[in-house]
């Protein structure tokens, strides 16, 4: 890539100015891999490679799902271990979300069991300070010392439990545990959405805690190399090759799986039943098609229409625009059937989503993220309505 100027460097990373884009960064993951805060270090050929791609391919989920992040690009094998990033104003914190008991949350803790399942999760801020390692920090002391205002500290605990989530069940496909996760944020320095909170550094094998199979003795992370009273180099061989691991897990994170919704008529007269229906499917990215059947006239054209669409794709929800209809093609197939008067249309493309997925980690974050974008709206709604009157400007004489 074309690099100018290098601004900053840090134990595993170094960032540069990308020529002719003041706005873009060049992130340049390095080999080398530290505990303790630095007291430990290591270098593992190949480490930012693989660092690189792991960090893309969660941007990359991230961004399908909505979630900001500052990523554009990069961060394969034939990037030199470099990916394109938005530039940020980086926010001095560390957001760790815990979903199992672990780490300094037992040490802090100790009645809180070694790997209980956390519910809610739990969203705490750090610190960033090497030399006071990294120090627990609390959100009024935050405000008190103008890191965050309050609205900002409140989006970061959310984007960060939405990123756990969505990482969670992505991780889940796998048979295994996301036990907490570590992000940071950034205010995007220019372009569109100056000013923006997004989600920006690294997510990579360093960021979080993974046992397979819930079980620690088989974590793939970096706690492994925490872990070693002295480090040989059969123990970076083995690092290496559990980070590759994850790298080549992570990068079926980012697929979509294709789907389609069948949004079908009773009727000509019916047609127009399916318009909202169509429109609100479209927030979630979901692609749908229409028939018009008829479940009195000629039902045995509406079963030759299910067959015909079961044989054509190989995940496909319907939608009838009637209860009998909804009735007829339920019994005709063993796809999920809705039937459109049950719900109101945005309840309707919600549970569309929802059934797709159970195994599509890009649709269950784009779910969590209108459920989440809902209760906001909510919330918005209900300080607007009781927000004291604004005084009126005094009429001068």
């Amino acid at each position: 890539m074309n690099k100018g100027l290098e601004v900053a460097r840090g134990k595993t990373k170094a960032l540069f100015e990308l020529n002719g884009q003041p706005d873009v960064l060049v992130v340049q993951a390095l080999d080398s891999i530290t505990a303790g805060d630095g007291a430990r270090r290591d270098e593992i050929p190949g480490k930012g490679r693989i660092a690189a791609k792991t960090t893309a391919r969660v941007f990359r989920l991230l961004n399908l799902t909505g979630l900001p992040t500052h990523y554009l690009s990069g961060g394969e094998d034939d990037d030199d271990n470099e990916m394109l990033v938005r530039r940020c104003t980086m926010i001095p914190l560390e957001v760790v979300v815990r979903g199992a008991a672990a780490g300094s949350l037992v040490k802090r803790k100790p009645g809180i069991a070694r790997g209980s399942i956390l519910v809610p999760r739990m969203v705490e801020f750090f610190f960033k300070d090497d030399a006071n390692h990294d120090p627990l920090i609390e959100p009024d002391e935050i405000v008190a010392r103008g890191i965050a205002q309050a609205p900002e500290i409140a989006m970061m605990g959310e984007i960060a439990r939405l990123t756990f989530e969505i990482l969670a069940h992505a991780w889940r496909r796998h048979n295994t545990l996301l036990v907490d996760l570590k992000i940071e944020f950034g205010r995007l320095v220019g372009g569109e959405g100056r000013g923006n909170l997004v989600i920006a550094d690294v997510i990579d094998n360093d960021s979080w805690r993974i046992w397979p199979q819930g079980r620690e003795e088989l974590m793939l992370d970096k706690q492994m190399y925490r872990n070693l009273a002295e480090v040989t180099p059969a123990d970076l061989d083995r690092v290496r090759d559990n980070y590759e691991k994850v790298a080549d897990l992570v990068g079926t994170f980012p697929s979509m799986r294709p789907a389609m919704v069948a949004l079908i008529a009773d009727g000509p007269g019916s047609t127009g039943r399916l318009d909202d229906p169509a429109r609100a499917l479209g927030q979630f990215g979901l692609q749908s098609l229409r028939r018009v059947v008829s479940s009195h006239l000629v039902p045995g054209f509406a079963l030759q229409a299910v067959q015909q669409l079961d044989a054509t794709f190989p995940r496909i929800v319907y939608v009838a625009s009637s209860p009998h209809l909804a009735a007829l093609l339920g019994a005709a197939t063993p796809q999920p059937v809705f039937d459109a008067t049950e719900y109101e249309e945005d309840e309707l493309a919600l549970a569309v989503a929802k059934t797709l997925a159970l195994d599509d980690t890009i649709m269950y974050g784009r779910t969590l993220l209108v459920q989440a974008n809902a209760r906001s709206a909510v919330v918005q709604a209900d300080a607007h309505l009781n927000a004291p009157p604004a005084l009126a400007n005094p009429t001068l004489a």
